[in-house]
């Protein structure tokens, strides 16, 4: 062998050894780098988030903006029950239910369904999903994320192959109304799947004078009590409902997580009043000869916001101790609300006929509600007695406080927890608070979810999702991408748990 060919072999060999060092240093290191969290998914193999970032938060953010877009109005997003935006919406939400390999259907009171039947169809069904339709100048989340974060979710049991290998029929539910904006009557498309819909409801009317009923038709259902009331769902054939929900609140922002879990919602009441006066020319009668139901109707407001800032004044004995020490402790223990309020004929040189005014009134202790709730109706009715005007006072809309499953409850905080502790941008900071006995924080919702209405048919159980500055009902309503993702991945560590319940 020749001396250069001889240098050139030393050299080669000295290459390749190196190369090899550097493989072997590479994948030590690379092993050493904290890795996705994988659940072990009892059984089955564990979702590795890393792979489903494109579906679990690029896809759902996108989807988000989409959806965002579509409004009846152009200036501000505005979906309400029935609207075309609404109806427009459902059918984009049918598509993708489809694409998460869901079957799909659109029932009597507009809510729309994506079911999968599972390994066995006969099984009590798990329920998922929010509400599609929003409030008037509204952002883009609310509702709207509990619905496609949980196709998501089912998205990723089809490509991982495990939709048809679920113990039980998965449905995914858009409810047409949770807000009451366009009737007055929250949780229409809920209660109607919970089987506590009212059909006096049928006749509720719009701003327009459009029924319920008038608007189920116009939209070619059938919007008769039979046709609704055949909605209800059967119990036993519903084993739980989960709903994902931004908080609309500012706890989990100041918590630094993204994750919590809801262990009761507040009860509510909405109130609708009406003040009737003496209509006239606002130049030629006398202050002292006049009966305005604006006046009456403005110290009626400001008499609400008395007894609603001292709800303790209201309740005697042991039970105002009581709530003496709620109001004290635990700011929002009741909170009212005058939130619409309409004049007729509402010209600025007429004293108004007839004012119309809303109350929203929410407490977790339903009896601290109600007592306060009978409160404010003796108080508006003195106030008219004195000023010479009539009232009346409608209850528009009643729900109790409900509880949350422990037990889902208690899957959805070791769903929230991995989910946290599996995404990078959240790791490091749950690792931190592990020493301490870390569990995702336990909230109580003041808002009102379609989860409310569903407790009347089955277990709920509702994880919250940090939103900035805990603004909501707004066009600077916003949650963070990865925070999407946590949501998203949080729903699905829980079907994962519940796709290893085989032996059960």
């Amino acid at each position: 062998m020749k001396k250069g060919c001889v240098v050139c072999y030393v050299a080669a060999i000295i290459l390749v050894t190196t190369l090899l060092q550097t493989c072997s240093v590479t994948a030590f290191f690379a092993d050493a780098v904290p890795q996705p969290f994988v659940s072990p998914g009892h059984g089955f193999p564990g979702f590795n988030s890393m792979r489903h970032r494109n579906i679990l938060r690029d896809e759902v953010t996108a989807r988000l903006k989409e959806l965002g877009n579509v409004s009846d109005s152009k200036d501000v997003l505005q979906r309400t029950f029935l609207s075309p935006a609404a109806l427009a919406a459902g059918r984009l939400l049918a598509v993708w239910m489809k694409d998460a390999g869901l079957r799909t259907w659109e029932d009597e009171l507009g809510n729309v369904h994506g079911r999968s039947d599972g390994a066995n169809a006969t099984a009590p069904a798990l329920l998922l999903g929010s509400h599609m339709d929003t409030v008037i100048d509204a952002g883009r989340y609310d509702g709207a994320l509990g619905i496609v974060t949980a196709i998501a979710a089912v998205k990723v049991l089809k490509v991982e192959g495990k939709l048809h290998q679920f113990p039980r029929p998965i449905e995914i539910i858009a409810f047409s109304d949770e807000e009451g904006i366009r009737f007055q009557t929250t949780f229409l498309g809920s209660s109607a799947v919970a089987g506590t819909f009212q059909p006096k409801h049928l006749k509720n009317v719009d701003a327009r004078g459009i029924s319920i009923g008038a608007a189920l038709r116009a939209a070619s259902h059938l919007g008769t009590t039979e046709s609704v009331s055949s909605l209800k769902y059967n119990p036993a054939s519903v084993w739980g409902y989960v709903e994902l929900h931004i908080e609309q609140g500012p706890v989990l922002e100041a918590h630094g997580l993204p994750l919590g879990v809801v262990e009761a919602i507040a009860g509510q009441t909405r109130l609708t009043v009406r003040v009737h006066g003496s209509q006239g020319h606002a130049g030629t009668v006398p202050m002292s000869m006049r009966k305005d139901p604006m006046i009456a109707a403005a110290q009626s407001i400001v008499s609400i916001e008395n007894i609603c800032t001292h709800p303790e004044k209201g309740v005697g004995g042991s039970r105002g101790a009581t709530a003496m020490s709620t109001a004290v402790n635990h700011a929002g223990a009741i909170v009212c609300t005058v939130g619409e309020i309409h004049s007729w004929p509402g010209a600025s040189n007429v004293i108004p006929g007839e004012v119309m005014f809303t109350i929203d009134v929410r407490s977790k202790d339903d009896s601290d509600r109600e007592t306060n709730v009978v409160r404010i109706e003796g108080g508006i009715h003195k106030i008219c007695r004195k000023r010479g005007v009539r009232c009346s006072i409608e209850r528009k809309h009643e729900a109790n406080a409900i509880a949350c499953a422990p037990g889902l409850n208690d899957r959805l905080h070791a769903a929230a927890q991995a989910a946290m502790k599996e995404l990078p941008p959240f790791r490091n900071n749950v690792s931190a608070l592990d020493d301490g006995g870390f569990t995702a924080p336990t909230l109580v919702s003041g808002a009102g979810h379609d989860a409310m209405a569903m407790a009347s048919l089955t277990q709920v159980g509702m994880l919250f999702l940090r939103c900035t500055g805990g603004v909501s009902h707004s066009p600077a309503e916003h949650v963070q991408d990865d925070d999407i993702w946590a949501g998203s991945l949080a729903l699905l560590h829980f079907m994962e748990g519940v796709l290893g319940d085989l032996s059960r």
